[in-house]
């Protein structure tokens, strides 16, 4: 599903990847950690086709991100939910309109966009706030409404950059489930994250980053 082979990836004289080589498989959960500059946020990018490497290749669902055109990346990363630590919600626009926007982007018709709105906000439990307006929420209901927006494409990967890193702990075990709901439907989610409480509780497949390379891998 996803493979990176000798990718390193250079901002001016900054390395923040050095010749990474990893393969996630098709309904792989895995987590990304490492220190603050480790390269947790730069992978990401990579495999969300948002930035390219100065070397190397990444391959996702077989398909090589360096040798395909523009439009045929962004027609690959609707197939690729991307959630934020800090939401990046429209305030301006209600939940139902939030989450409906990326189809509406995509020129999808109205009756399929209704649909699979109303499943997605089903999906993480905020059906009963779809008129809310995102600032009307708690910071739990804005990373799920977050959530639903990154799935209504039904991607076939899920990618998260500490996705509960302004979140309590309740409402974080909260969210974690649902990732681990979504992955169980056969999504592949990679999780980038500094919490040892979630690292501490998961027997999940772990990469740690140290410096732009892999200093160890943990198979859960």
């Amino acid at each position: 599903m996803i493979q990176i082979y000798h990718v390193s990836k250079s901002y001016g004289t900054n390395i923040a990847l050095d010749d990474i080589s990893l393969r996630m498989r098709r309904g792989d959960f895995v987590f990304i950690t490492g220190p603050s500059g480790a390269g947790k946020t730069t992978l990401l990018r990579l495999i969300f086709g948002a930035s390219q490497p100065t070397s190397g290749q990444i391959l996702i669902n077989g398909i090589n991100l360096n040798r395909i055109s523009r439009q045929k990346l962004d027609l690959l990363r609707r197939k690729i939910g991307f959630v934020f630590q800090d939401f990046k919600l429209l305030n301006s626009k209600t939940v139902y309109q939030n989450v409906a926007l990326a189809l509406e982007v995509a020129e999808e018709r109205q009756v399929i966009i209704r649909k699979k709105t109303h499943q997605a906000l089903r999906a993480v439990g905020l059906e009963k706030k779809e008129k809310a307006f995102p600032l009307q929420l708690s910071g739990g209901e804005q990373q799920r409404v977050a959530i639903a927006r990154a799935i209504i494409n039904d991607p076939l990967i899920l990618v998260a950059d500490e996705p509960t890193g302004n979140l309590d702990p309740e409402i974080t075990r909260d969210i974690m489930l649902l990732f681990r709901s979504i992955n169980l439907r056969g999504t592949t989610v990679v999780i980038a994250t500094h919490s040892r409480e979630l690292l501490g509780d998961t027997e999940q497949r772990i990469i740690v980053l140290n410096k732009g390379t892999v200093a160890e891998e943990i198979i859960g």
